[in-house]
């Protein structure tokens, strides 16, 4: 069990039921880094489409690939 926690979290149960989880520190950082970038992507795509549905409502919409990457470039120069 301890080579396979090693390398992966190892679930103990009793009765049928989760009661123990062991893991070395390595698989236990490797998990919340994991869960960290993850909740981070969510967080993003949810920011993504909440701008995206406030630019459509403001009728900022484009109807070419050439016209959404110009307001992309001009948006990035005011940037910085």
């Amino acid at each position: 069990m301890k080579a396979l926690a090693d390398e992966q979290i190892v679930y103990i149960t009793e009765n049928g039921h989760g009661a123990y989880a062991f893991m070395s520190e390595a698989v236990l950082d490797r998990y919340v880094a994991d869960a960290v970038e993850e909740a981070l992507y969510e967080a993003r795509m949810h920011e993504a489409l909440a701008q995206s549905r406030a630019d459509f409502e403001a009728g900022r919409s484009y109807d070419s690939l050439e016209g959404l990457l110009s307001a992309v470039e001009k948006k990035r120069a005011s940037r910085g």
